[in-house]
């Protein structure tokens, strides 16, 4: 049994894996402040004897004995990440930099979450590791953008200069069960809007393309990482869908998956909102021997029943009021 620390633990990827790795005979400590994180997505899972949780922010230190730490403090969505830009930079940077030295200190191995958005507006498609990327660094985004490049090059160097271990994976666009309603993310925003036959929203004209990664197939991605035995090997590694997809067909499957009535209405394009997005994955086949398996729309039927369930149980929860 390892004990395993997830920070970021309460939200849409930390509560599925903290499931995944529990259900694997792991003892799992859930930090997170519940900023975009909620307890209703552990809640169930507070029984388990080998579940703790604590409310905790990553930009303050925090001491435990541990042998893995999986970072996955820090907003995720444009709407949530920009909502504060001076506290994502400080929970990717100093959250980060707290977690290594957490990780120096018990000699844990660390996995940080980085991100496709290091790849910024990509000149180059698809995206490889080596890549620099294209990113504003003074734009809307940028304190997400910046951050988790910033993250990356803390990891490197604890490394470099501490013997820490550390993985890096750069997440692509993921979605599933225990996404937040109105966390802003396309696939998300579609669902919702399709389910109440309200209009969906498309950015710009729609052609802008995106590659979209069940998360189920993220975690067996994230848990091969951190399981890789050679510690020389550090990332980072796209974990990512390469099917790529237009939004506008993105819209039209949730339309024609919900039997929808909703019409499709065109919105301005978002400041630096990327073009085209899709991982280049050889990498990770040949390293991880991983792959995604699960395709757009039989993880978007898993996802549109979750959100169903959640739309009845909020329409008697406001009725029973």
């Amino acid at each position: 049994m390892k004990r395993i620390l997830i920070t970021g633990g309460a939200g849409f990827i930390g509560s599925h894996l903290c499931e995944r790795l529990l259900r694997e005979g792991n003892d799992i400590i859930c930090l997170d402040n519940y900023f975009t994180g909620t307890k209703q997505n552990v809640a169930h899972l507070l029984d388990n004897p080998y579940f703790e949780l604590v409310r905790h922010d990553v930009c303050t230190p925090y001491l435990a004995e541990v042998d893995e730490i999986y970072n996955l403090a820090c907003p995720a969505s444009p709407i949530h990440y920009q909502y504060n830009g001076i506290k994502t930079i400080k929970t990717s940077v100093i959250g980060t930099m707290n977690m290594l030295g957490l990780a120096k200190r018990v000699k844990a191995k660390l996995l940080q979450a980085s991100t496709s958005e290091v790849y910024g507006d990509p000149s180059i498609h698809p995206q490889v590791e080596s890549y620099w990327g294209n990113v504003n660094c003074i734009g809307e985004r940028s304190c997400y953008d910046e951050g988790k490049r910033c993250a990356e090059a803390l990891c490197l160097n604890y490394h470099r200069q501490n013997g820490v271990k550390v993985k890096i994976i750069r997440i692509f666009n993921t979605y599933g069960p225990k996404m937040h309603p109105n966390d802003g993310r396309v696939v998300s925003n579609f669902i919702m809007q399709a389910l109440q036959n309200k209009d969906i929203t498309v950015a710009g004209n729609g052609s802008q393309t995106r590659s979209f990664q069940y998360i189920d197939d993220l975690l067996n991605g994230m848990i091969k990482m951190m399981n890789t035995s050679d510690d020389s090997f550090i990332g980072p590694v796209n974990i990512g869908n390469p099917s790529e997809f237009t939004i506008l067909e993105l819209a039209q499957k949730v339309i024609d998956l919900t039997n929808s009535k909703s019409k499709i209405v065109y919105i301005p394009l978002p400041s630096d909102d990327p073009l085209q997005r899709k991982p280049d994955i050889t990498l990770a086949k040949e390293t991880l021997k991983w792959q995604p398996i699960i395709p757009l729309d039989e993880g978007l039927k898993k996802t549109i029943a979750y959100f169903d369930t959640l739309l009845k149980e909020t329409k008697i929860c406001q009725q029973s009021h």
